[in-house]
């Protein structure tokens, strides 16, 4: 019987990633992990089984890399709706399973303080309506987008890195207002950023449990600061409990 190991690819950007990597590598199969940045690397950490590989891959190069495994599981992040379609044509392409890991899902409890907003320019075009100042805890990709509202008012939280700095500056945000530091973040620092800036509104994504944003809501309610929350795009996928037991059953 040919015993040689599984071998799994791994796109990652979550936690829920990393904890997916760690869970099957316990069990003996070989798991390929390519994350995005260099953050993402630093984040996921080395261990025995465990390969990891940063920088953006093109869809050629995804190809290419998945015919040397037995399949593909998809940890990006909820928003990474790009990532997605390029990961799950490469694998269409080099004919191999492809499974989408479901972040766990945060309920939404009715709240005077949460209003909900499919996209970030529905979140623009309802605070345009408004004075105050705004804490962004989006992420650096879209705050250009933020501009229209003036750059003064805008306070992101955003990752310690040179790219997120330099996006923030590309937006002409005032140095003052850049709170770059890495989350998730308590409920209890949210609370001393939300006072210390004096902010009127929060900007977030729904990113579940993982993303901290449980810690965000119960903030904002405290501080009787409304929070507008950018709905996720409807995704299909598994638990990471049913990927697995996939894998453990295919091994």
């Amino acid at each position: 019987e040919d015993t040689k190991s599984m071998k799994i690819c791994l796109f990652s950007g979550t936690s829920d990633g990393r904890e997916m990597s760690k869970r099957l590598a316990e069990i003996g199969i070989d798991v390929s992990v390519y994350v995005a940045t260099e953050y993402g690397g630093e984040e996921q950490g080395e261990a025995e089984g465990i390969e990891v590989s940063v920088g953006r891959k093109t869809e050629e190069e995804m190809r290419e890399l998945m015919l040397k495994h037995d399949l593909c599981i998809d940890a990006t992040h909820p928003y990474a709706v790009i990532a997605t379609e390029n990961i799950r044509s490469a694998c269409e392409a080099a004919g191999i399973p492809y499974y989408r890991l479901k972040r766990r899902e945060t309920g939404m409890d009715e709240s005077s303080y949460i209003i909900s907003v499919k996209t970030t320019e529905e979140a623009i075009d309802w605070l345009r309506e408004k004075e105050g100042r705004i804490m962004l805890t989006t992420g650096s990709k879209d705050l250009h987008k933020y501009m229209v509202l003036g750059p003064e008012r805008l306070y992101p939280r955003v990752l310690p890195t040179g790219d997120s700095i330099r996006l923030c500056e590309e937006a002409e945000i005032p140095h003052r207002n850049i709170i770059a530091v890495q989350g998730p973040f308590v409920e209890s620092l949210n609370i001393a950023l939300i006072e210390q800036f004096d902010i009127d509104y929060m900007v977030t994504k729904n990113s579940g449990r993982a993303g901290g944003f449980d810690e965000k809501l119960t903030a904002a309610e405290k501080c009787k600061v409304p929070i507008l929350v950018i709905e996720r795009p409807k995704e299909d996928g598994l638990s990471a409990d049913e990927i697995f037991e996939l894998c453990r059953r295919m091994k």
